[in-house]
Formats: structure tokens, sequence, C-alpha cells
């Protein structure tokens, strides 16, 4: 018997749409922790991720063969086990853009119109008209990481007038982007970004790429948002640039250490807002997620590959 094992609680509805899509196929389904860990040894496609996944699936003869992740990020996962093993991984890559995007305005809006030190106020009961208020139309952002989501995030502030600058692994045309750059041309970027938003993912090129030179290069004043990995940032440089003034302002959804430390500093700073690693969350997410699953199992069961959000072992991504 050919196994599924989807690893998340879906409800009855959803599941059924897999039945009906891999009708060849035993459906095993529940929260992953409750799972015996037999039945990842014996899946052929697993829908989730558990600890269990990576000790029981990788060996010779085993029947696994493709896992779709929830999540759109994959450096969690032994990538080089499953490059080992001919196991295919794909992501949640296309299911976040809306949210994600939403996420890195709230955090815009907050900073251009002082929303932090208007939330603040009203807990004290203080009518206080003072603070730097701006705008964002006619401002420069630049989206460190064009994929789906900044394509979007692209859309958004062109809408709102400013001038974006997209920086990826390849020149290649993208919508709403007025110039591309290579990461290589990355500082070449910054010094002229009002706005620098990072969606890069963790790879072993993306560690600690936001180092003190790059703050440094960024313009006087300019905001810094991440809604990317927080490993691509080096905390102790960020805080420093957020202390000195040299930044006027960040919006954090992703840390290096996460919980991010109870005593750390940047909890503190009234020119940082922070969020859970909460910049995906939405409660459209598990229909989306589903919804690709079943277009990636669909083309699985017909010819033997999922469709899209394919992880390249080699990109780390």
């Amino acid at each position: 018997m050919r196994n599924i094992v989807c690893a998340l609680d879906l409800p009855p509805e959803l599941l059924e749409h897999v039945r009906i899509t891999a009708p060849g196929f035993n459906i095993i389904a529940g929260r992953a922790k409750e799972l015996d860990r037999d039945v990842f040894r014996q899946a052929e496609v697993i829908f989730g991720w558990s600890p269990a996944v990576k000790e029981e699936c990788f060996y010779d003869d085993s029947p696994l063969r493709w896992i779709q992740l929830w999540t759109a990020g994959a450096d969690y996962v032994p990538m080089d086990a499953l490059r080992k093993h001919d196991i295919t991984l794909t992501t949640a890559g296309g299911v976040h853009p809306i949210p994600m995007m939403e996420t890195v305005f709230a955090m815009l809006l907050g900073f251009t119109r002082n929303l932090p030190q208007a939330i603040r106020n009203q807990a004290r009961h203080n009518w206080d008209t003072k603070g730097k208020f701006t705008e964002l139309h006619g401002k420069t952002m630049g989206i460190i990481g064009v994929g789906q989501i900044g394509t979007e995030v692209a859309r958004i502030a062109q809408a709102f007038g400013m001038r974006v600058l997209g920086v990826r692994r390849s020149i290649r045309s993208t919508d709403h982007v007025d110039s591309l750059y290579t990461i290589e041309q990355l500082n070449e970027v910054l010094p002229d970004c009002d706005v620098v938003v990072n969606i890069l993912p963790k790879t072993s090129q993306t560690v600690n790429l936001y180092d003190e030179a790059a703050f440094a290069a960024m313009k006087q004043g300019a905001l810094f948002i991440n809604v990317g990995r927080g490993a691509s940032v080096k905390t102790s440089a960020l805080t420093d640039a957020l202390k000195n003034g040299h930044l006027a302002g960040a919006g954090l959804d992703v840390f290096d250490i996460e919980p991010l430390p109870e005593d750390h500093p940047l909890w503190s700073m009234d020119n940082v807002i922070i969020t859970p690693h909460i910049g995906g969350n939405t409660d459209q997410l598990k229909e989306r997620a589903v919804r690709l699953f079943l277009e990636n199992l669909k083309a699985y069961v017909e010819h033997g590959q999922p469709a899209r959000s394919i992880v390249d072992y080699d990109k780390e991504y």
C-alpha cells in the first residue's frame, strides 16, 4: 500500500479532497506528535514535518519520495539527507505573499504615522501631538529577495508612489520593480534606499549578510524591515545602528534566536516594532497551503513529480 501522511490537523472536508486527488493511496492524518512513528517510516509522501521524519525515514530502502512542507522556509530541513536519498522537497512558497506584504506595510505605516508612540500615549491616556511624521510617497524602497512575496510588496509600494529597487540572485524581468541588481551589488543599492525590506531565505550565503558594513552603507535615517530570516542579520550590528541613530527604525518579524531573549535591548527601543514570527499568518493560510499541496499531489500522481515550489538543493531554497 502506498501511504500519504498528512502530519497536520486538517478538517475532514480538506482530507476528502486529498483522498479524491490520490485514489490509489492510503491517507493517514493527524497531528505530527500524535502519530505513531511507524507511519512516517512507511510513508511515500509526507505533508508537513516532524522530527520523526529525520529519525525514521532516511534509510536505504525507504519508500519516502516527496515531502511537502507547510512553511515557505526550508532551512530547518536536512537537505543533504534528502538529496542523498533522492527525496523531493517542496515548500508552501506562494501561499504567503498577501499576509507578508500586509505585515511589511503595517510596520512601515506604523513608523510613518508614528503609531508606536500613539499606542504608548493611549495606554497612558496622554494627548500628545508631538512626533515625527512622514510619507511613503516619493520614497525609495529596496526589496532584498524579489521572489513571489517581494513582487507583491513591490506592487503595493508602487501603488504608494514609491520607487522600487530589487535585489535577487539573477537579473531577469520582474513586474513592479524599477531597477534590478544582483546580491553582489547589495552595498551599491543600500545607500539609495529610504526603506530596506529583507525577504531573503536562510542559506550559507545569506547568514550575517547584514553586518556592520551593510548597515553603515544604508542611508542615514532609513527604515529596515526584516520578514525574511533572522539569521541574515547580525543582530548586534543592527542594535548598534538603531542605538546610534543611523537607522530611524526597524520592523522585525524574525530573529537569529527565537524567541528573542527577554533581556534583549531591542524589546525596549522606541524605534523598533517586534512581531513574533507571525508575518505570514492568516485565517486563509490552511486553505491556501492545502490547495498548493493538492495541485502538487495531482502532478505527483499523474507524472511522479510535484509541479510547484520545488526546493533546489544547490541553492538551499
